[in-house]
C-alpha cells in the first residue's frame, strides 16, 4: 500500500487506518485485552494511523449509559502501542469536554485548554510527541485563530507535528491556515455522507489539506450486514441518529443493493468497495474505519487491492446521489456542534 502524504507535513500513512473510538464508546461493549489485541494485530498487518481522541470513553454520558472515563481510549492505544511507537502515526484531539447541564458536551478552545489537554494526552498515550493533533470541534465563543495559535506553540515546542482541524467549514479553514498550515481535516465522509464534496473538498484541495474521512464505512450501512429493520441498544449512537431510525432506515438501505451487486461481480465485500470509492477521489483522502475486531481490519485493508473504473465510481456516486440518504447525520445535541454543510 503506498502511502499517502498528510497535507503539507512530514507525515505519510496508508490510505486505510484505524479509527478506534468504538473501543471505548458508541457500540456497546468492548473489552481491553481484546481491544488491546486488535491494536497490535492491526500494526502486525500494516496498519500505521491510529486515531483517537481524550474524550473517547466519557461521551456515552450522552446517550445516557455508564461512562469508561475520560481518555480512556488513549490509555487503551498507549498499552497497546507500548514498545512500538515508532510503527505509528499518532492522531488524538482535544476540545470536546463533558459537562452535564448541556447535555453531556461543551466544547473548548481556550488556548490555555488546548496546552492543558495536550500535555494530559501525551501522559496518557505514554509518548513525547503527538503526529496529528486536532481541534476536535470548533468553539464558537472562541475565534480559530487563538485556538490554532496555542496550537501552532505546540508544535513549535516539539509535543506536536503537525495539526488538524475536524468538521469544520471551508471559511474557518481559511482563516486557520493563516495563522498555521493545517495538515488535515478530519470530517465525515463515504457513500452514505457526502456532504464535504464541493466547497468543504474544493477549499482543502485548494489549500493541500488531506481529508481523514471518518465514519466512512457509514457506521456499518455500507457493509452489507445491516437489515432494513435493525434496532439498536441503548448506549449505540445509532439508536438516536435520524438515518438509522425505523422509518428512515429502509430507504437509506435502499442503494446498498446496488453497492452489493457490484461488489459481487468484482469479487469483494460491499466495505471495500466503499473504501476503494473513497480512495479512488480525486482530491487526498485517507481513511479510518473503526472495528473492535482484527479480522474486519484485515478486511479493511484489503480494500487498497480494489480496483475501481471511472465508470464503477460513477455508478456507485449515482447509486449514492446527495439526497439519496435521508435525515440529519446526528442526533439535535451532537448536530449542534458540527458546522453545517
Amino acid at each position: 500500500m503506498a502511502r499517502v502524504q498528510i497535507g503539507h507535513s512530514d507525515l505519510r500513512v496508508r490510505p486505510v487506518g484505524l479509527g478506534c473510538m468504538g473501543m471505548s464508546q458508541s457500540y456497546g461493549n468492548a473489552d481491553n485485552s481484546t481491544s488491546i489485541r486488535t491494536i497490535r494485530a492491526a500494526l502486525d498487518l500494516g496498519v500505521d494511523h491510529l486515531d483517537t481522541s481524550d474524550v473517547y470513553g466519557a461521551s456515552d454520558i450522552t446517550w445516557g449509559v455508564p461512562i469508561r472515563g475520560f481518555g480512556h481510549n488513549e490509555e487503551l492505544i498507549g498499552k497497546a502501542i507500548s514498545g512500538r511507537r515508532d510503527e505509528v502515526v499518532l492522531a488524538t484531539k482535544f476540545a470536546a469536554r463533558i459537562n452535564e447541564t448541556n447535555d453531556g458536551i461543551a466544547i473548548d478552545g481556550r488556548p490555555e485548554y488546548a496546552t492543558a489537554a495536550c500535555e494530559a494526552s501525551l501522559r496518557r498515550l505514554g509518548t513525547d510527541v503527538i503526529d496529528l493533533y486536532y481541534c476536535h470541534r470548533l468553539d464558537p465563543h472562541i475565534p480559530i485563530e487563538e485556538t490554532v495559535g496555542a496550537m501552532a506553540e505546540l508544535v513549535e515546542a516539539g509535543k506536536v507535528r503537525a495539526i488538524g482541524l475536524s468538521e469544520v467549514g471551508p471559511e474557518t479553514l481559511r482563516r486557520a491556515q493563516t495563522v498555521h498550515p493545517i495538515a488535515a481535516l478530519q470530517s465525515e465522509y463515504s457513500l452514505w455522507e457526502r456532504g464535504i464534496e464541493g466547497g468543504i473538498a474544493e477549499t482543502c484541495a485548494a489549500l493541500g489539506i488531506t481529508l481523514v474521512a471518518y465514519s466512512p464505512l457509514g457506521r456499518s450501512a455500507l457493509t452489507g450486514a445491516l437489515a432494513a429493520d435493525a434496532t439498536f441498544a441503548k448506549g449505540d449512537l445509532r439508536a438516536t441518529n435520524p438515518r438509522f431510525t425505523a422509518e428512515n432506515l429502509e430507504t437509506n438501505l435502499a442503494p446498498v443493493a446496488a453497492l452489493n451487486e457490484l461488489a459481487d461481480q468484482k469479487g469483494c465485500r460491499p466495505g471495500q468497495l466503499a473504501l476503494a470509492w473513497l480512495l479512488s477521489r480525486p482530491f487526498s483522502v485517507v481513511t479510518i474505519p473503526g472495528t473492535k475486531r482484527a479480522e474486519y481490519v484485515a478486511e479493511n485493508l484489503a480494500a487498497t487491492n480494489v480496483a475501481l473504473s471511472a465508470d464503477e465510481s460513477a455508478y456507485l456516486s449515482a447509486a449514492f446521489a446527495p439526497g439519496t440518504i435521508v435525515g440529519d447525520r446526528y442526533a439535535p445535541v451532537h448536530a449542534s456542534t458540527v458546522a453545517p454543510r
